[in-house]
């Protein structure tokens, strides 16, 4: 399968970014609707990747304080192949924008997974649509592709 990926910003994207993530984070997870969108989308950078048909199938942001999330993955398509380009794409954006770590957020299931990556906690952990999460982060340079499940 060949696929498409830009790059876009809220005003680009909202419409197909919005689309994706309704439907995998409110209508399959039922995660609320206000939980799922905030003001960093307004400022962040949004990757859509598109199938050969030129639907959206995939999205993700980093934000201005160099967080990768918000990954949407129609049910369809949840293969290695879309994530891996999924997060090659937000890699690259956050090196172009000099970002020297990057951030996740992740179940606190796999945090144990993610620090034998080399991805180092911060913060507390805290609640986040009744899921107990922990924020962790990276060195750009030696960003490690992340367990993909435990991710959003």
């Amino acid at each position: 399968m060949t696929f498409t990926v830009r790059t876009v910003d809220w005003e680009q994207g909202k419409i197909l970014v919005q689309s994706l993530r309704e439907s995998v984070f409110v209508v399959e997870w039922r995660i609320p609707q206000t939980n799922e969108f905030d003001s960093q989308d307004e400022t962040a950078t949004h990757v859509v990747i598109f199938d050969d048909t030129d639907k959206a199938i995939a999205t993700g942001r980093l934000t201005q304080t160099g967080e990768l999330g918000r990954i949407a993955v129609n049910r369809s398509h949840r293969t290695l192949l879309v994530y891996k380009t999924l997060f090659a794409t937000l890699i690259d954006c956050a090196k172009k924008q000099s970002f020297p770590k990057i951030n996740v957020v992740c179940n606190l299931d796999s945090v144990s997974y993610h620090r034998s990556l080399g991805f180092k906690p911060y913060g507390r952990v805290f609640m986040d649509a009744g899921v107990p999460r922990q924020r962790l982060q990276c060195e750009a340079k030696q960003f490690p592709f992340p367990d993909v499940e435990q991710i959003h």
